[in-house]
């Protein structure tokens, strides 16, 4: 690093008095303080009045300020793009939800020079302040669109950023200081005139904490650092470890494009406790803890309806669409009932139950708040899958010695039995529901940062929902799989596994951003600059993300290929969202009483509804409403059609939203395959009745419903026969279809011998 000179200068209690506590060789950190502090002092005194002071404050405080230090050294030149595309979604987001935010931008490893330490006290060569810390804004993100490339590397910029911040805040703001450094770490550092390395670096972590600044790292490796000096970036990674230990400061290593793009922290969110009070081990134990938020999930944000029936000329127009909702009475529709006349009413059947406010107060569960503990339980018991929403982390009450020792015992003992709590909790007073949850210990591995427990939400035996699929044990044995083909699955498994032995980790949740949210800040700045602008081609990095990996797949070619070779695989179509509206009928109407009827006789008929495109057809048109196949119609196939019987029969046994489709799917493929007999001239349609046939003898023994085909195939022979169409029956005979056997189906009634004689008597009597 460069020379480092001058003097510090720190306040006393008193804003009014400044002295010189010690001469030190340090940057000049307050060189103008009492200049800008004089500056503050006339701003405070000119205000107009009282409320706008308080809201520059609270301006003030909820602000963050960030200085971006961006290496562009020759080492850097291949991830540049990447940084470019991460720092121009950071400001895009500071845009919509932190807008007040200040940003500055400094770029070390250029081959030119410009920052004020240059001037004041030399050194500091080959960094480029690119913009001073100012409100974030249109202009900065349109900066980054090129970052200039330098010939050398070094970390100067740390001490750069700092001496921007301070001269530009002093020691205001604290908290909200932070230095972002996106570097790679392979250039070896300067020696500095004075002292070692490490000594440098602990003197500006001590001025990081005195001045309340955070700095995060984000260090490139791996593909994208390229080659590298081990010992150079061993040295570096040992320089960058200290300020961890010295200050606020976290280092990520990033190894591709994709976890570059989740290293960087884009949104600032302050974290907010949603419980203090007494976590109750017992009657005679109560613990001070506080709750916050571990985790959340980060949603879209806010969006409004926006009005352009304002005038143009009007600046002042806010552009704000106002609803108003007015409520009438049924009997005399030209009367607004007014809020006193009105109460919530609640759907019992075809009835509709008034229920005051009142009577629902005098109901309504209220109970006390609090935390308790219920039990200890092995930690095996608790399945991961089980976890709901977010997480949360209990900690014990800052300045409480006593509840730190109690929490910290406690998730250590927890830890060393392998158990996990259980507990009841209730945030607030007066909450409508109770929370149980399971309380799992998060034992730190530094001195400094005190033990904790982490809280997950367990669900009630109502919220569990097993999604049942059919056992190979049940199967006969022609349906088990071979030896070949599990070892073929498994290998194929194994294969999309994100964290293989002693390999990295793919994908890592902490530096995995959401793709859709990614593509929409990125997009909506393009909208604002340009309204008739395309939705640009998705990102390189986020195809990472959302494709499965090429580079992956072709490392494992001869995996994917024994799967295809030991399995017949069918192309999955993809299904469209539905854009119809289905309006919803009150429950007793008459369309839903015709809907149950018919749904109890076997025949699905839909509500009366339309799509933009065609009518969904009543239940005596022959022809299905929507063709999956054709169309990749999102309707979901309730009844067996003309086109493709045999595809809707297995696309109704796929359904498990209710038991019943299976039944009804079997009905309705009986009633087609004896249709197409009927309907048949000459036999054209014999093929298609076959294939239906064998398509619902597969379901019958996959669903385990032996009985039904087995008793429609006597009867269809016994039809054919009696209606003299005995050449259906010399086609069955000739395809070998015969009843389903107790060896393929356990609830099967019939032997194989049974099933030959069946064969042999049906070809004899076509004879």
């Amino acid at each position: 690093m460069g020379k480092l000179g001058g003097n510090i200068l720190f306040l006393k209690k008193k804003p009014q008095f400044l002295r010189v506590v010690k001469k030190v060789s340090v940057f000049p950190i307050f060189h103008g303080t009492l200049k800008l502090l004089q500056q503050s002092l006339s701003n405070i005194l000119n205000l107009f009045s009282l409320p706008s002071f308080l809201s520059s404050l609270t301006m003030a405080r909820n602000k963050e300020s960030l200085v971006l230090l961006l290496d562009v050294g020759p080492k850097m030149h291949g991830v540049l793009p990447h940084v470019e595309k991460v720092c121009a979604l950071l400001l895009e987001k500071k845009l919509i939800y932190n807008k007040f935010d200040e940003v500055g931008i400094v770029l070390f490893g250029t081959e030119e020079t410009k920052n004020d330490l240059t001037l004041e006290v030399g050194g500091y060569d080959n960094i480029v302040v690119l913009r001073h810390i100012k409100v974030v804004d249109g202009d900065l993100v349109d900066s980054l669109e090129q970052l200039p490339r330098g010939t050398v590397s070094v970390l100067d910029a740390i001490v750069v950023g700092m001496d921007m911040l301070i001269k530009k805040y002093g020691p205001t703001n604290k908290g909200k200081k932070r230095l972002c450094l996106i570097t790679n770490a392979l250039s070896r550092l300067r020696d500095p005139f004075e002292g070692t390395k490490e000594d440098q670096v602990n003197t500006i972590a001590l001025q990081m904490t005195g001045q309340a600044m955070k700095l995060e790292c984000v260090v490139v490796r791996g593909q994208l650092s390229g080659e590298a000096d081990k010992s150079v970036m061993d040295e570096n990674d040992q320089l960058l470890d200290l300020f961890t230990k010295g200050t606020w400061a976290k280092t990520t290593y990033v190894e591709s494009a994709s976890s570059l793009l989740g290293a960087l922290r884009t949104r600032s969110i302050s974290p907010v406790t949603i419980f203090r009070g007494d976590l109750e081990v017992s009657s005679g134990l109560k613990i001070k803890v506080w709750v916050y938020k571990k985790t959340s999930e980060e949603r879209f944000p806010t969006l409004k309806k926006y009005s352009d029936k304002a005038p143009v000329s009007d600046k002042f127009a806010t552009h704000e669409i106002k609803v108003d909702y007015e409520y009438k009475s049924i009997h005399d529709p030209d009367k607004v009932v007014p809020p006193e006349q009105r109460i919530k009413g609640y759907r019992y059947g075809p009835e509709v139950v008034p229920v005051s406010s009142d009577a629902w107060e005098a109901v309504k569960f209220k109970p006390e708040k609090g935390v308790k503990l219920l039990g200890f339980t092995d930690a095996k018991n608790i399945l991961r899958q089980h976890y709901m929403k977010d997480v949360n982390m209990f900690i014990a009450e800052p300045g409480k010695k006593e509840a730190v020792i109690a929490v910290s015992a406690l998730a250590r003992a927890m830890k060393d039995m392998n158990k996990v709590a259980i507990v009841r909790c209730v945030w607030r007073q007066g909450q409508a529901g109770v929370v149980i949850g399971v309380l799992s210990p998060n034992v730190s591995m530094k001195d400094n940062i005190p033990d904790s427990l982490y809280f997950n939400v367990l669900p009630f035996a109502e919220d569990v929902r097993e999604f049942q699929f059919p056992s190979f044990k049940n199967l006969p044995a022609t349906f088990q799989p071979t030896q070949e083909q599990q070892e073929a699955a498994d290998s194929l498994v194994k294969m999309f596994d994100l964290a293989p032995p002693a390999q990295e980790e793919n994908l890592k949740p902490d530096l995995t951003p959401n793709p859709v949210l990614e593509r929409f800040y990125h997009f909506l700045d393009i909208k604002a600059k340009n309204p008739d602008a395309a939705v640009p081609p998705l990102d390189e990095a986020l195809k990472r993300i959302t494709e499965p990996d090429a580079e992956l797949l072709s490392q494992n070619k001869s995996v994917v290929d024994e799967f295809l070779r030991c399995f017949e695989v069918k192309e999955n179509f993809k299904k469209k969202k539905s854009t119809r509206s289905v309006k919803e009928k009150p429950s007793g109407s008459d369309d839903e009483k015709e809907a149950v009827k018919d749904l109890n006789a076997g025949v699905a008929k839909p509500l009366n509804t339309t799509s933009n495109n065609s009518a969904v057809k009543g239940e005596h048109n022959d022809e299905k409403p929507f063709s999956t196949a054709a169309n990749n119609s999102t309707a979901m196939v309730e009844k067996i059609g003309n086109i493709t019987p045999v595809h809707d029969f297995e696309a109704m046994l796929s359904r498990r939203d209710n038991p019943d489709w299976i039944t009804k799917a079997i009905k309705g493929l009986k009633g087609k395959i004896l249709e197409l007999i009927e309907d048949s001239y000459s036999g054209d349609n014999y093929d298609k009745a076959v294939e239906c046939l064998v398509a619902l003898r597969k379901g019958c023994v996959l669903e385990q419903e032996p009985t039904q085909f087995n008793e429609f195939l006597q009867y269809l022979c016994k039809y054919c026969r009696k209606h003299d169409l005995n050449d259906f029956c010399e086609l069955l005979s000739s395809k070998g279809m015969t009843f389903i056997t107790k060896s393929e189906a356990i609830d099967s009634l019939v032997e194989d011998e049974a099933a030959r004689s069946f064969l042999a008597t049906n070809e004899s009597k076509v004879e």
